[in-house]
């Protein structure tokens, strides 16, 4: 039996991965470089190894996007 491969986080945001300015979000959230974002969502470390996010940059990340998903409502409600 095969055991099932974890998905990448890119894999896990697939639904919205090409509507998010993930260099923005690297930048605004974590203060870090695009390159930083892309390899984080694919699983590496910059260089050829594994570079998941960090429990910790997980919740960031989350939180980034509860924050633009906000933003976002609030646009919409207050568009006339």
């Amino acid at each position: 039996m095969k055991v099932a491969e974890k998905k990448t986080a890119r894999q896990q945001l697939d639904d919205i991965i090409l509507d998010i300015s993930w260099a923005d979000i690297a930048k605004t959230y974590f203060g870090k470089s695009s390159s930083w974002m892309y390899n984080k969502l694919n699983g590496r470390d910059g260089n050829g190894g594994h570079g998941e996010f960090t429990d910790e940059e997980k919740e960031m990340l989350r939180n980034a996007l509860f924050d633009i998903s906000a933003r976002i409502r609030m646009a919409a409600e207050n568009l006339e």
